[in-house]
């Protein structure tokens, strides 16, 4: 009887373990054609047209290494080196996302505009689909100047002051409000230079283009045939005039940056649990009665062993301080919160080894400038005077200090 039931049990846990692997395994092959379904193929860029360049007349010397061939008096842009370099950019950008920058989306075309605003609200990423203010980048301050005055009128209507006005200024308020919430609606919540930009058609984009070069911002962009790639950090080779290829690019550049937050999200989680575990471990950790017992063994061990205990030792020593500067390295500020330092900027200032704002604010302006002009030309022109000033108020914790000055000052420079 007893040896049927145990025969019956051991069945039972054999059921059970096959039906657990096969859940793992069809878990890990749901993750693969995700992974693959987020891969774009060239069949589909080539469904799209996205290989479809301008007239061979119009063309841009400078496109020559991504065109394919010329067919009817139009070149041919070749997809297998657009997926390549879309791949890139797609991690570039899911870094930037992850690291919790807003990307700028830039895209005034007829074509482009309604594909744009669709996709990258998704993300909830800033983006302009009408006029680009000329000084959007150069001159931010002023523009979120704009951007506090709708966030007044919306005050306005909520506090009833709004009825006090008469008639006429309260159309002209009305009015105001609409423009302002066309041009700057959607960037109402980027409270700073953004991260990055991404652009649609270089030629029609090229003051926002201009802008953020001046200021050292990453220039991700879809480059036609006609375009200039030189200006542009990371080039996506496709064509910029049809909406199927808009959308086919923007699809995919999107589902990175939906990545990226995601994973951004996920690594707050796990920090939340880390903290949350920690106080638990270490109130467990004085109930160990292990120091007594080391005390009485101790004294036949020493007389042993008392030479390999002491090389031991020395090489425990000499070992320490190693492991101490490897922790200190690791430990990296993120110095882009410093208005004025972008991400390249920020990568050379680790390389020189200021990686720290507390090391930051005790460089040298002159020093820095020296460091950013060794490491890129294109930084010739950043201006570091008032970068130890926002790191020491960032190490000491003073972020309100710090964002108040940065909303009041043009760029970070006094």
């Amino acid at each position: 009887m007893f040896g049927a039931i145990s025969l019956a049990s051991k069945c039972q846990r054999l059921i059970l373990l096959r039906i657990y692997h096969s859940s793992i395994a069809n878990s890990k092959e749901r993750k693969l054609k995700l992974k693959m379904a987020n891969k774009i193929e060239v069949k589909e860029l080539l469904e799209a047209g996205v290989h479809f360049g301008h007239l061979t007349r119009k063309w841009n010397p400078n496109m020559a290494p991504y065109i394919y061939m010329e067919r009817n008096g139009i070149h041919v842009i070749n997809l297998y080196k657009t997926v390549a370099k879309l791949d890139e950019a797609n991690e570039a950008l899911k870094k930037i996302a992850a690291s919790g920058r807003k990307i700028l989306f830039v895209a005034t075309k007829k074509q482009a505009k309604d594909i744009v605003a669709e996709k990258v609200a998704n993300v909830n990423m800033p983006y302009i689909t009408e006029r680009w203010p000329g000084g959007m980048l150069t001159n931010f301050v002023t523009i979120r100047k704009a951007v506090k005055k709708m966030a007044s009128i919306d005050r306005m209507k909520k506090d009833g002051t709004f009825n006090t006005l008469s008639k006429k200024e309260r159309l002209q308020v009305d009015r105001l409000r609409a423009k302002l919430e066309k041009n700057l609606g959607s960037i109402s919540e980027m409270t700073r230079l953004p991260g990055a930009l991404f652009v649609v058609d270089t030629m029609r984009e090229h003051i926002a283009v201009k802008e953020a070069q001046k200021l050292n911002i990453p220039i991700f962009a879809m480059v036609d045939t006609n375009s200039d790639p030189r200006p542009i950090d990371y080039v996506i080779p496709s064509n910029d005039d049809a909406s199927k290829s808009i959308e086919a690019i923007l699809t995919q550049v999107t589902a990175a940056v939906a990545e990226g937050l995601a994973d951004r999200k996920s690594d707050k989680q796990a920090d939340k649990e880390g903290k949350e575990t920690a106080p638990k471990a270490s109130a467990k950790a004085p109930a160990t009665p292990a120091p007594t017992e080391t005390k009485e063994a101790a004294p036949a061990a020493v007389v042993e062993e008392t030479p390999a205990i002491v090389e031991e030792k020395a090489a425990v020593v000499e070992e320490a301080p190693k492991k101490e500067t490897k922790a200190e390295t690791a430990k990296a500020d993120d110095l882009t919160k410093v208005e004025g330092v972008g991400p390249k900027a920020a990568e050379a200032l680790v390389n020189a080894g200021i990686a720290t704002f507390a090391d930051l604010a005790k460089s040298k302006p002159e020093k820095v400038k020296e460091i950013l002009t060794e490491a890129s030309s294109r930084m010739a022109h950043l201006d570091p005077t008032s970068w130890p000033k926002q790191a020491q108020m960032a190490a000491d914790g003073k972020w309100d200090e710090l964002k108040e000055w940065q909303d009041n000052t043009k760029g970070g420079v006094e």
